[in-house]
């Protein structure tokens, strides 16, 4: 696949850097909308996270309609919702408002996890039961809300997702097992695989959803992209702090306890156990870090092995400045603009 041809997105998690407030971390996240707006980027993408105070993202349904109106050319859209959290209807009605704001410019990314602890799930929503098959009913529900279509003695029959628009917010579905891969070939959605969550079995994935895709009215041709850790950096010191920053980070979740904004002065002395070390190393295959010309290299070879022609880039730096320079630097090498 030619490095040219490669596709460009972000996917932002509005993350609190440390000595940071939540409120600077939206406005950080506005401003880089802004700015990968300019640098050519495809498309922007905000998460939904719950009881983290570390992550600042948990109404994306809200912000889009602020990043929407502040950018002219990117898709925007959420990575993603997460539907146990919410009714398939108020889902509905959210996203055809954006579709009526912003028409042909919004993207539906949807999860099956609720993007945060079991008992914080329960306080969203607590009817959930968590079950497969209540996911899979609300797909089939979105989508009839979409196009105004019902199956006869459904809910459908009776009601209708409002604002009633002519446009469809492109429908993606996120996975980092493979399992929504072949929900999302089922439904005829796009398939985003979250490689920074799990670094094993993507491509494979991603290949049986393309296998299994069954055309739909939104969508004639399978569509796929993957989702990474990135840091870019012209300074080899920056980068290796980086990365010692996200392996501690990911510790911190792994192990459970209190996750709190880190800085480089608070990892560098920290002795890791073996088992700790070895976390570590696999762990590493969830960020691409390096040079400009590195990582040209490194995701060309991604996209390669994914065979997908577009990669959603995750960055979480400790200076905001830093964050900024990596996607341009991205944007360089690519040749985007």
């Amino acid at each position: 696949m030619s490095t040219n041809k490669i596709k460009l997105s972000v996917l932002d998690q509005s993350p609190i850097r440390k000595g940071a407030t939540a409120e600077q971390a939206i406005q950080e996240t506005i401003q880089l909308a802004k700015y990968t707006d300019t640098l050519g980027y495809t498309r922007f993408w905000i998460s939904e996270h719950h009881n983290m105070g570390i992550i600042a993202g948990s109404t994306p349904e809200v912000l889009l309609a602020h990043l929407a109106g502040e950018t002219k050319n990117m898709r925007m859209g959420s990575g993603g919702i997460m539907m146990p959290n919410h009714s398939t209807l108020k889902v509905a009605e959210n996203f055809r408002m954006l579709e009526a704001l912003f028409p042909g410019r919004i993207d539906l990314g949807m999860g099956r996890a609720p993007g945060t602890d079991r008992i914080t799930a329960s306080a969203l929503n607590p009817s959930n039961q968590f079950r497969e098959q209540d996911f899979v009913e609300q797909l089939a529900d979105l989508q009839n809300y979409f196009h105004d279509t019902y199956e006869p003695g459904t809910i459908q029959a009776r009601i209708r997702a409002i604002p009633q628009v002519k446009t469809v917010p492109n429908m993606w579905l996120l996975s980092s097992s493979g399992q929504s891969g072949l929900f999302a070939a089922h439904f005829g959605m796009g398939f985003s695989f979250a490689h920074f969550i799990n670094p094993n079995g993507g491509p494979e994935s991603v290949k049986m959803y393309k296998e299994r895709f069954q055309p739909s009215d939104d969508l004639k041709q399978p569509e796929a992209n993957v989702a990474v850790f990135i840091f870019c950096s012209e300074d080899p010191e920056k980068v290796r702090q980086h990365q010692a920053v996200m392996d501690h980070r990911f510790l911190q979740f792994e192990k459970g306890g209190p996750i709190v904004p880190l800085s480089y002065d608070d990892v560098k002395d920290v002795e890791y156990t073996v088992a700790e070390q070895d976390r570590i190393r696999y762990n590493r295959y969830r960020v691409i870090a390096g040079s400009p010309t590195e990582l040209k290299l490194k995701l060309s070879w991604l996209a390669n092995d994914y065979e997908v022609d577009e990669i959603m880039a995750v960055t979480i730096t400790e200076n905001f400045e830093d964050r900024l320079e990596s996607y341009r630097l991205l944007a360089e090498q690519f040749e985007l603009i």
